[in-house]
């Protein structure tokens, strides 16, 4: 168990409708504040030294999964975890509950990704550490929302007075889901 402070009191990113515009342009900001650092990737940064990251992929991602272990990475943290719940005790029958109560006790944060609507919600239950759902199911994924929001911010200067068209799977495209709130 690491024995650094929490990054944050206990505050999980579950979906987008738990943050207000406000968050949501603190966020971005300090975004943009790392990615300044990332484009130095020579330059590594110090900022979470001493903090581990907690990835629980429960289903193939490339893009997702790679984006939070190399953000933690650069920003000076640790990552550990699975893609691949077959090679776990998840193969054997853990529930997602013993899992979380597991893991989150090596870990800072807890990442998850899970083809079950809802799975990142139940895992904050069980967490004593901050649970970012990077995915589930057809539900959510606030994660790409955000960072749908910093590319809109970059190219439009702002987020007010826009009007944006979907189209694709509308029904089980979590991004969407996401964005529309």
């Amino acid at each position: 168990m690491t024995s650094t402070a929490p990054l944050y009191p206990h505050r999980h990113l579950l979906g987008i409708e738990g943050l207000s515009h406000l968050d949501i342009e603190a966020l971005l900001e300090r975004a943009e504040t790392y990615v300044a650092l990332s484009r130095q990737i020579e330059k590594k940064t110090a900022t979470l030294r001493g903090r581990t990251q907690i990835n629980l992929f429960f289903e193939p991602s490339t893009r997702t999964q790679m984006s939070f272990q190399s953000a933690m990475m650069r920003l000076g943290g640790k990552v550990i975890g699975f893609s691949d719940p077959g090679c776990s005790s998840v193969s054997k029958g853990e529930t997602l509950r013993d899992t979380v109560k597991i893991v989150t006790g090596y870990s800072d944060i807890l990442v998850i990704r899970n083809p079950i609507e809802g799975a990142a919600f139940a895992a904050s239950l069980y967490s004593h550490v901050p649970v970012i759902n990077a995915g589930d199911g057809g539900h959510l994924h606030p994660t790409q929302t955000l960072t749908d929001l910093m590319t809109i911010t970059e190219y439009r200067g702002s987020l007010s007075g826009l009007k944006i068209g979907f189209c694709g799977d509308l029904l089980n495209g979590r991004t969407v889901h996401s964005l529309l709130r």
